[in-house]
């Protein structure tokens, strides 16, 4: 009889590129989350919830990782022959329900939106396919004012969450400028120039490339982008990396353009119209980049907060107008203890023809998406915030047989609001239950033995102090700090609560 082969056992990690979030980070997750959105509350914005999936058709090809399986998302096939994916953002999804809820909607449509987005990309260090974002969109205005709030409230989100102002900048450009670079471009061939294509939705490869590469100013300098607007250009591991094959004469428009930034918003202006030259486009980008920075000026939003500046592209194919990124400038220390900026948490822009896709007419929109996982990151970086919550009160079991009496206690301080649970493994060993409410770290154990329970007393342990005193204080000092207390069992919830709000101030 043949031997039957084992079945190997499935291995206990994630799939590539996700990662698991336990109970400290998805409770600063959540308090981030609430801080955020109480500023879009108050700035007038209703929340929305969409599915995190969507068809194919509605979510669009958007993404600029274009050589992943089903350009950069996660989608599969269903029975009805109709293809389903995991949303990539959650700006996609507003423009169908926008499309289909129109005529229910107040315009302007102001809503914010928070939840986990998918990408099918290649992973990396700090680089998830699944993360989470916080978005805030206007649908339906046209106007300028529009774009200039969406910036104004990204400082106010920045600092309402712990970012000091001086350690952020926001950077505005406009993709109308972009295409005006690009149609002078066009015109410095020898040959025909190709007829400009319509930008937004059928962009050639070419002038992918080239917004690509614009995209890579901040990490590889003129000259980098130079020889990779050309020929190409070694990289620092000696590798080679292929040009797009532009003549001299089409790069010059282009590093014009990204050395356009001045010592002030109005020279950067000014430089801006030189770049673009004739482009009738291009000059309508820097006409309404001089009203966003006139009604940020108005709002008392200077430079030091926000700023024009030209090397700004954003990566997703969507946007019409202007697009904005929030920039880190505090430096952190990476994993071989290099110094390096923290860059970019959260960026977004003008998307005027999304909602056309379902409608057949132009509907303005605008709107921002906050990193969640990363500005938590930064915060952390900054000990802005802590890597470890409060756990629990934890009771402790001295005699299993009276397992109803610690419950007693324990609904006790449920009851007043006290976070508290009853320890459920063997308390044969109370050394185990201790260090249980250490690796829980919970700020008080309660202690009632068969003495106790004769005397209806109970004993509160501040392990918070305890640690404390165990780590730093001489002998003399733990005297004369007690972390222990015997109490009235009537005065539990007293004593604990009195502990807890003594370390909360602290």
């Amino acid at each position: 009889m043949a031997k039957v082969k084992k079945q190997p056992r499935p291995k206990a990690l994630p799939p590539k590129g996700f990662r698991d979030y336990f109970g400290e980070d998805v409770t600063a997750r959540k308090s981030m989350l609430d801080a955020i959105a109480a500023v879009y509350h108050q700035y007038g914005f209703e929340a929305l919830e969409t599915p995190a999936v969507e068809t194919v058709e509605a979510l669009g090809k958007f993404l600029p990782d274009v050589e992943r399986p089903n350009e950069g998302v996660f989608a599969w096939l269903e029975e009805d022959k109709d293809w389903l994916a995991l949303r990539y953002d959650l700006t996609a999804p507003l423009a169908r329900v926008f499309a289909q809820h129109r005529n229910d909607l107040p315009t302007p449509y102001r809503r914010f939106a928070m939840g986990p987005v998918w990408r099918n990309e290649k992973p990396g260090p700090g680089r998830y396919r699944q993360f989470y974002q916080c978005d805030a969109d206007t649908v339906g205005a046209a106007s300028m004012a529009a774009d200039a709030e969406m910036c104004a409230m990204l400082a106010d989100t920045l600092e309402k969450v712990g970012i000091d102002r001086g350690d952020y900048i926001i950077r505005v450009n406009n993709r109308k400028v972009l295409e005006g670079v690009l149609e002078a471009v066009a015109e410095a061939v020898v040959q025909r120039p190709d007829e400009p294509p319509d930008f937004y939705d059928n962009m050639s490869e070419w002038q992918a490339n080239i917004l690509r590469t614009i995209d890579k100013f901040d990490k590889v300098g003129e000259i980098g982008v130079r020889e990779l607007l050309g020929d190409g250009r070694r990289d620092a591991s000696g590798a080679y990396i292929d040009g797009i094959g532009l003549e001299p004469a089409q790069v010059e428009p282009v590093i014009a353009f990204l050395t356009s930034k001045g010592a002030n918003n109005t020279a950067t202006l000014a430089n801006l119209s030189a770049a673009v030259g004739s482009s009738e486009v291009g000059m309508e980008g820097v006409r309404e980049l001089e009203q966003i920075a006139k009604l940020l000026t108005a709002q008392g939003y200077g430079p030091d907060r926000i700023e024009i500046d030209p090397s700004v592209v954003r990566g997703l194919g969507y946007y019409t107008g202007p697009v904005y990124e929030a920039e880190l400038t505090f430096e952190i220390t990476d994993d071989k203890g290099r110094k390096q900026q923290f860059g970019s948490v959260a960026g977004g822009g003008r998307y005027d023809d999304l909602v056309k896709r379902f409608t057949g007419q132009a509907v303005p929109a605008t709107g921002v998406s906050i990193g969640v996982d990363r500005l938590l990151a930064a915060l952390q970086a900054k000990g802005r915030m802590s890597s470890k919550s409060v756990g629990p009160v934890v009771v402790t079991v001295m005699d299993r047989d009276r397992m109803a009496d610690y419950q007693t206690m324990v609904a006790k301080l449920r009851k007043a609001g006290i976070r508290a649970e009853v320890y459920l493994g063997n308390p044969k060993n109370f050394g185990n239950q201790l260090k249980y409410a250490d690796k829980r770290n919970s700020p008080v154990a309660v202690i009632q033995g068969g003495d106790e329970l004769e005397r209806d007393v109970v004993q509160i342990k501040d392990l918070i102090l305890g640690a404390k005193i165990a780590e730093n204080a001489t002998l003399e000092e733990w005297k004369s700090l007690p972390s222990q207390y015997e109490v009235p069992r009537g005065d539990l919830v007293t004593k604990v609560r009195e502990i807890i709000a003594l370390h909360e101030a602290d």
